[in-house]
């Protein structure tokens, strides 16, 4: 494979940073929206806190993530600019298109849906990395109902710890706590989610002959998409705040704190696993749970399933522009 201009790479490397910031505004909600909506924090606050912790995840989390993405999705082989090109538009695509409509789909799998696209487009079925896909698959299963329970299991060990205690000082108590599981959601967010743009910028530069001959994420590359999430982060998705806060169900201090702490070991095990999981779908199944806690008819079952569509869509929508974008590149 011919190296591509250099004025090219560094194109296509803004593009993979430009998914990332969109990504940081696209998933704001997921660390802000229940201190939001139980008004522990304005908005302006709220973004703010949640873009330095995604910013500083980095030194908390090993780069499994990355490396699954990189080279555990398509065959890093085929991986040419076209099909990063491809990739990258694909998820860029779908996440406006969910932005625009407040839909809070998943960024994670527009991109991984975009790159199994573009790389089917160019090499066929043979070019995916089957096992990189069944997990990552199983974790659009598996991470809102391990929200869930996990948020379930905290709800009925706080009701238990707090039996005796006033409503009112509960109230105090768990506004200051909802600060640290927001910190802890809003970490997990930033080390799972800013590894995916890693992985992609890594295959890009190992595609071109650049790592050495060894696939690794250089330092460079991690801190600009911790930067580049946590500023977009910092500019907030104010409907899909709007979606995940109060159009659920509606959530009290002590709810929004199980939710945010259930949802954040959810992402704290997955990226110790190299699985590219969803925050989105994490933190939509602790909402769901917290919801279903008081009673089932709490949660907005028609809002809850509207979500779930889209997340069933985003992978073969992402991957039909994916392929989409390559083709168009063959044509040039």
């Amino acid at each position: 494979m011919e190296p591509i201009a250099f004025p090219l790479l560094i194109a296509l490397i803004a593009v993979a940073l430009a998914f990332d910031f969109l990504n940081g505004l696209h998933d704001a909600a997921n660390s802000i929206a229940t201190i939001v909506s139980t008004r522990v924090l304005k908005p302006q606050y709220a973004v703010a806190w949640a873009a330095f912790f995604n910013f500083i995840a980095f030194l908390f989390f090993g780069l499994h993530v990355a490396e699954t993405v990189g080279k555990g999705i398509v065959d890093a082989n085929i991986i040419d600019p076209a099909v990063i090109f491809g990739a990258l538009m694909g998820a860029i695509s779908w996440n406006l298109i969910t932005w625009a409509l407040g839909i809070p789909s998943s960024s994670s799998h527009a991109l991984i849906g975009g790159l199994l696209g573009a790389g089917t487009a160019k090499a066929g079925l043979s070019a995916v990395v089957w096992s990189g896909v069944f997990k990552t698959s199983a974790a659009i299963i598996l991470s809102p109902a391990i929200g869930l329970v996990l948020a379930l299991f905290l709800v009925l060990v706080v009701s238990w710890a707090f039996a005796r205690s006033t409503p009112q000082s509960a109230d105090r108590i768990f506004r200051r706590l909802q600060l640290v599981s927001a910190s802890l959601y809003s970490l997990g967010h930033g080390g799972n989610d800013a590894q995916k743009t890693m992985g992609i910028i890594a295959v890009l530069l190992f595609s071109q002959r650049m790592l050495g001959g060894s696939f690794h994420v250089p330092f460079w590359v991690v801190i600009s998409c911790q930067a580049a999430m946590g500023i977009g982060t910092l500019l907030g998705g104010w409907k899909i705040v709007h979606t995940m806060g109060s159009k659920i169900t509606r959530l009290t201090p002590a709810q929004g704190f199980c939710a945010e702490t259930g949802g954040a070991i959810t992402l704290f095990l997955a990226t110790h696993l190299g699985v590219p999981v969803s925050t989105t779908h994490t933190i939509t199944g602790a909402i769901v749970g917290v919801g279903a806690s008081r009673r089932l008819s709490a949660v907005r079952w028609n809002v809850a399933s509207s979500i779930v569509v889209a997340w069933v869509v985003t992978l073969p929508a992402a991957a039909a522009i994916g392929a989409l974008f390559y083709g168009l590149t063959r044509l040039f």
